[in-house]
C-alpha cells in the first residue's frame, strides 16, 4: 500500500515538474487542447497560405520541367524559390503561435498519372488497342498541364497568398507583421512576373 502511494506521488510530482517547462507546457496546450496564441486573421493566415505554399513549390518543381517555354520555367523557378524560402519561416512562426503547420487536410501536389504512356513506350509490340490508349494518355496529359494555364494559375494563387500577406502586415503582433512585411514583396514580385497588376488586389 506505502509503494503505491509513493508510487502515485512520483508520477504526480513528474507530472508537475513537466508542466513547469515552458516549451513543454506550450507543446501540450497544442496537443491536447489545439488552442493557438494566433487570432482569427492569423489563424486563418496559416489556415490557407501554410496550404499553398507547400502546394505551389511542389507543382513549381514539376512545372519546370514539363514547361515548354523558357518563361514559364523561369517562373516555375521563381515560384519554386519564392515558396520553399517562405516554408521554413512558417514553420517556425507556426510552432511560436502554436499553430499546426504542415496544415492538416491539405491537398498534396500530384503529377499527371503517366502509367498507361510509359507502358505503351515500353511495349514495342504494341497493337492498336493499346497504341490507341497511349494517344489519349498523352493527350490527357498535355490537357493536365499547359504553359498558358500554369501561368494563369500561378498569378492567381500568388495573388491570394499576396492578400494574405498584406492583411497579416496590420496585424497587431510584432511577430506575425515582421514575417509579412518581410515576405509580402517577393510574392507581389511572382505575382507581377505572372502577368498580375500591381494593384489589382484593390479589386478583390
Amino acid at each position: 500500500m506505502k509503494f503505491k502511494t509513493l508510487f502515485v506521488a512520483g508520477v504526480c510530482a513528474s507530472a508537475l515538474l513537466a508542466s513547469c517547462n515552458p516549451q513543454t507546457a506550450k507543446e501540450n496546450q497544442l496537443k491536447y487542447t489545439h488552442t493557438s496564441l494566433a487570432d482569427g486573421d492569423a489563424f486563418q493566415f496559416f489556415e490557407i497560405v501554410g496550404a499553398k505554399v507547400v502546394y505551389e513549390a511542389d507543382y513549381a518543381k514539376y512545372a519546370q520541367t514539363a514547361a515548354t517555354s523558357a518563361q514559364v520555367r523561369q517562373l516555375a523557378a521563381k515560384a519554386q524559390e519564392v515558396y520553399a524560402a517562405i516554408i521554413p519561416g512558417l514553420d517556425s512562426l507556426a510552432i511560436l503561435k502554436q499553430v499546426d503547420f504542415p496544415v492538416k487536410g491539405a491537398q498534396p501536389f500530384a503529377a499527371p498519372h503517366e502509367t498507361v504512356h510509359s507502358a505503351a513506350h515500353q511495349n514495342h509490340a504494341a497493337d492498336s488497342a493499346t497504341a490507341d490508349l497511349h494517344a489519349t494518355a498523352s493527350h490527357d496529359h498535355a490537357g493536365a498541364y499547359s504553359d498558358e494555364s500554369y501561368m494563369h494559375h500561378v498569378q492567381h494563387e500568388a495573388a491570394a497568398i499576396k492578400d494574405q500577406f498584406e492583411r497579416l502586415t496590420r496585424n497587431t503582433d510584432k511577430d506575425l507583421r515582421s514575417f509579412a512585411k518581410a515576405n509580402v514583396e517577393k510574392v507581389n514580385e511572382l505575382f507581377v512576373m505572372a502577368g498580375g497588376k500591381e494593384d489589382a488586389h484593390a479589386h478583390h
